[in-house]
C-alpha cells in the first residue's frame, strides 16, 4: 500500500493547492466572507491530511504489512473526502444539510491519528 498512499498524497497535494488558489483568486468576489472561510477551512484540513498521507506512505515502505498504517491512511483519505469535500460543496452550493456530515469526516481524521499513534507506540523502535 505504500504506492497507493504516496499517489493519493500527490493527487491530494495537487488538489489542495489548486483549490486554495481557486478560493484566493476566483471565489473572493463570489462568496460571502463566511462561506469563503468555510471553503478555506476545507483547504487547510485537506493539506494537513495530505501531509499525513505522505507520512503514512513513507512509513508503509518500511512496514508494508502494517494493518494499522493501512487503516490510518484510509481513514485520512476518508476524512479528506468527507470533511473537506462536504465543506467545499457546502460553500459552493449553500446546501446546509451537508454541514451535518462534516463531523463524520472529522471523526475519520481523529481515528486516523489515534491509529497512527497506536502504531507508533506499539513499534519496538531502537535508540
Amino acid at each position: 500500500m505504500p504506492k497507493l498512499f504516496l499517489v493519493l498524497a500527490a493527487i491530494n497535494g495537487f488538489l489542495s493547492v489548486a483549490l486554495g488558489a481557486f478560493a484566493a483568486h476566483g471565489l473572493t468576489s463570489r462568496l460571502s466572507a463566511q462561506l469563503l472561510s468555510t471553503f478555506q477551512t476545507g483547504v487547510q484540513y485537506h493539506m494537513y491530511h495530505t501531509l499525513a498521507l505522505l507520512g503514512v506512505g513513507a512509513l508503509s515502505i518500511h512496514y508494508p504489512a502494517s494493518t494499522a498504517l493501512r487503516s490510518s491512511g484510509l481513514l485520512f483519505q476518508a476524512g479528506i473526502l468527507i470533511f473537506s469535500g462536504s465543506l467545499y460543496v457546502l460553500a459552493l452550493s449553500g446546501v446546509r444539510w451537508l454541514g451535518a456530515i462534516t463531523p463524520i469526516g472529522g471523526l475519520a481524521f481523529l481515528a486516523g491519528w489515534a491509529v497512527l499513534a497506536w502504531f507508533a507506540w506499539s513499534q519496538p523502535f531502537s535508540a
